[in-house]
């Protein structure tokens, strides 16, 4: 009997939820659902009808996610509305929002608002889930806080991945793939009985592709001319055993390994530092007339190389066991997990050469974490009881590097003396050795003549005994060690207090213990710059009162003479800098539901929901002026979640029509933001989401025809604030612009729409085609909201036609993603160094921004072209 219960498990799981809010693929229109009733989910960790479910779940099948070619959790987002994924620097740096919230996955001191689970199993951090995710069964996308069944508390949703497991009918699957961009890529799967007791399943992928952008390399010495390639391979074994009717036994072992060049950017509005970028030798994207935005292009400026390199591997086993006398299961999951990452990185985005990161280890970041999970769950004739207890133990390693290029003294010293030509007429600077002046030992103010000229003479450069510059090479390498324990007890119930009447409480208590270790070092005389710079601040401020500013005006541009000489990678406050810190918190989440069904069509639900995101360390250098911040601990962040939503199942139950209206508030938003020469972790004090969920599905009376809809209205803003309400009230200038504004990556409408078709036409040939899209609204791709970084509105549009046997043996898709070659901006920054975009003093319209004082470049991360190919599918 047990077996006979797993094999009807596995044989549905392909076709669980296979059109909702996704799409039937070639097989699903012969044997997949074909009335709401079919659609399936475990966002309770027990399966239920999605419509019996009092939560907002997107669930979308195998057939859906290839109808979709979805391969990845970024692929995900064109059929999920109120989501997007992007990367930045590297594709460790994946990013999940729902509803406009998420986390910035640059610094793996964060755990993720939007969680990852594969197979029961939580992925710590977005881009450790980032890769190919294999076969398939379905994806569960959980909308709002998870503070209860999913591993660790999330604050934002949850991403539920399924894969295939074993099956004793033996199978056998393969694929070739050949697209643009010489993207090819071959996947197979076999699967079957071991044993009577024992049944595997293994699936092998590999794939490549060219990367999409074109590099202008300069000089040199990075030898690609595209970047953001594929080449990656990944394999995943399993084992179904079954030892008796009462247990049954999952494992499963993966590993991928990724070498590939990921990440560079291209300029969106280059600003004025591109004449000192000239005048080193170096070139990007040529200004706009008048500095404005640039046409949209994939070609970047890079002289240093992109590679990265990527090894991911993981273990689990989940048990369960039938306890017949309790009506109850028990279940253990166990897993281990190894994921680490390095890669190089031009840092200035340029072709000259100024900063960059070798991908030599020394740069990238390394996971390990052990998870065990318990849960016993039963039920009685009026209760679904559900109590667990989950532990992880994690470790991060994270080493930061900078290199010097030849470029960087140079070009440093032409900023600051355009800094100064800019702020007294009476200042003629205009040197590419300016810093070794201002730098050198025993300068008195008669002494900076060299450097300081006044008077309307020409200056070529300081004429004095130079001091201290930048060398050339390995500038600064830190290390940083984080622990973690947690262990949380949950329980979530269910109570039918009638046949139309449910309560559901869901509680869990969590305690964290993290622990942070560290090593901050300047190497060789990387620092004495920064010292001598410091040294001269009196002498600097003498002089400028004698080139004719006032002494107020001349202190100011003295401390930000040296401000700029002492970066966070050049200030000997951080030479041989040992960190240890340690903190500890609990926190009780959870949530209380009602949901009344009015008759079988129609069903009612409330819920309030508690979620908790953790405290962590900001794993950067970091400092307020020149002083490197005492700590570098962030709070934990909260939520307040509340939904009112109606399901319906209308129409001889074929079509679903669900809406819900959601209030979310956040506390100690976790807001990770690039202020131009780090990332800095800030506690934003509130952040609002509310808005509407509203999604469709249609199983029409024409023979595999259907059609689904989301869509997603969400009014996500930041409270108001001001510079007291930081953690850091020195983070405020570059954060002014937020207090009461709408929040990046919050479209205030996106849309996904998709129709399927599949159906014989004789001479034993199937024939099908799908299409879905996704609309957004325009919304801000910076963390600090500058109009430069604004996205368009855009609609993205993927496609399939599929031409296969009736038996499904064999099937050749003709596809394209993004069909119309969309061209949209994943994330854009502030190119380092190259210029100011917040003013140091308040502007009389109350901010920190003035655009008609901006001179920054920015930069921008794009999103992929259209790519389109042929896949070959057999099946035995």
């Amino acid at each position: 009997m047990r077996k006979t219960n797993i094999l009807r498990h596995t044989a549905s799981a392909a076709v669980i939820g296979a059109v909702a809010f996704g799409f039937a693929g070639a097989a699903a229109a012969q044997d997949g659902p074909t009335t709401v009733d079919d659609i399936i989910v475990t966002a309770q960790k027990r399966e239920q009808s999605l419509q019996d479910v009092p939560i907002v779940v997107t669930t979308l099948s195998q057939e859906a996610l290839n109808g979709a070619g979805v391969r990845d959790i970024k692929d995900l987002q064109i059929l999920t509305p109120g989501m997007t994924v992007t990367s930045t620097q590297s594709e460790t740096s994946t990013t999940a929002r729902i509803r406009g919230v998420g986390t910035v996955g640059d610094n793996p001191g964060l755990e993720s608002s939007v969680g990852v689970v594969i197979d029961g199993v939580y992925r710590s951090r977005n881009g450790v889930g980032f890769g190919d995710l294999g076969e398939l069964s379905r994806i569960e996308v959980l909308k709002g806080p998870q503070g209860t069944l999913f591993g660790k508390n999330t604050s934002a949703g949850v991403i539920n991945i399924i894969t295939e497991a074993p099956s004793f009918t033996p199978g056998f699957s393969a694929e070739a793939t050949y697209g643009n961009f010489g993207a090819w890529g071959v996947a197979g799967s076999v699967t079957g009985p071991i044993s009577d007791q024992v049944a595997g399943r293994l699936y092998m992928a590999k794939r490549e592709r060219d990367g999409f952008y074109d590099v202008i390399t300069g000089a040199g010495p990075r030898q690609e001319k595209d970047d953001q390639n594929q080449d990656f391979w990944t394999a995943r074994g399993q084992l179904l055993i079954l030892p008796s009717d009462d247990v049954s036994i999952r494992l499963i072992a993966d590993y991928s390994k990724r070498d590939e060049y990921c990440c560079v950017s291209t300029q969106v509005r280059t600003g004025q530092t591109y004449s000192a970028i000239r005048a080193i030798g170096g070139d990007q994207q040529a200004p706009a007339p008048g500095f404005g935005a640039l046409p949209f292009s994939r070609t970047a400026y890079a002289n240093r190389g992109t590679g990265q390199t990527m090894e991911d591997m993981g273990l689990s086993a989940e048990a369960n066991i039938d306890i017949p006398s309790w009506n109850a299961t028990f279940t253990s999951l166990s897993s281990w997990r190894n994921w680490s990452g390095v890669n190089g990185m031009d840092l200035d985005y340029t072709t000259a050469d100024i900063l960059y990161r070798n991908n030599d280890g020394g740069y990238g970041f390394e996971l390990e974490n052990l998870t065990q999970e318990f849960r016993l769950a039963g039920a009685t004739d009026r209760l679904d009881w559900l109590v667990g207890a989950f532990y992880t133990r994690e470790n991060i390693s994270r080493d930061d590097s900078y290199w010097y290029g030849a470029g960087y003294t140079p070009f440093l010293s032409l900023l600051i003396s355009s800094q100064l030509n800019a702020g007294s007429a009476g200042l003629i600077p205009n040197s590419p050795n300016i810093i070794g002046c201002l730098t050198r030992p025993g300068t008195v103010a008669a002494g900076l003549a060299g450097c300081l000229v006044s008077g309307g003479s020409a200056a070529t450069g300081p004429t004095a005994p130079t001091g201290p510059g930048f060398g050339v090479g390995h500038g600064v390498q830190d290390h940083y060690s984080q622990s973690t324990e947690s262990i949380a007890l949950f329980t979530n119930n269910t109570l039918h207090v009638t046949d139309q009447f449910d309560i559901t409480l869901g509680l869990r208590y969590t305690m964290d213990d993290k622990r942070l270790l560290g090593m901050q070092d300047n190497l060789g005389t990387n620092g004495a710059a920064c010292g001598g710079a410091l040294g001269n601040i009196t002498a600097m401020t003498g002089a400028l009162v004698a080139a004719g500013q006032t002494p107020a005006a001349a202190a100011a541009t003295a401390q930000r003479l040296a401000g700029n000489i002492c970066l966070p990678w050049a200030n000997p406050l951080f030479d041989n800098r040992r960190i240890s810190e340690s903190h500890d918190d609990g926190e009780l989440s959870g949530t209380i539901k009602a949901s009344y069904r009015f008759n079988d069509s129609v069903m009612a639900y409330a819920s309030y929901a508690r979620g908790y995101k953790s405290f962590g360390y900001n794993l950067d250098r970091v400092q307020t002026g020149i002083t490197p911040t005492s700590s570098l601990l962030f709070p934990s962040e909260t939520v307040d979640s509340y939904e009112i939503g109606l399901k319906n199942t209308l129409f001889n139950r074929t079509v679903l029509f669900n809406v819900t209206y959601f209030n979310q508030k956040f506390e100690d938003f976790q807001l990770n933001t690039f202020l131009g020469t780090a990332f800095v972790v800030e506690s934003i004090p509130e952040l609002k989401s509310q808005g509407v969920d509203a999604d469709f599905v249609w199983f029409t009376p024409v023979e595999g025809l259907s059609f689904n809809g989301g869509v997603t209205y969400t009014d996500t803003k930041y409270g108001h604030f001001t510079a007291a309400d930081l953690t850091n009230p020195g983070n405020f200038p570059q954060l002014s612009l937020l207090p009461g504004a709408r929040a990046s990556f919050a479209p205030e409408w996106s849309a996904t729409a998709a129709v399927a078709f599949d159906r014989s036409i004789g001479s034993g040939l199937r024939v099908g085609f799908n299409l879905s899209a996704k609309y957004s609204t325009e919304f801000n791709t910076g963390s600090d909201l500058l109009p430069y970084k604004m996205q368009d509105a855009m609609t993205l549009l993927n496609g399939r036609i599929t031409l296969g046997s009736e038996d499904e043996r064999w099937a050749l898709d003709l596809w394209a993603q993004n069909l119309t070659d969309e061209e949209y901006k994943q994330v854009a920054i502030n190119a380092p160094l190259q210029g100011s975009a917040f003013q140091t003093t308040v502007q009389p319209n109350g901010t920190y921004y003035n655009p008609a004082l901006d001179t920054q470049t920015y930069n921008a991360f794009m999103g992929q072209p259209r790519t389109y190919g042929v896949t070959l599918r057999v099946k035995y």
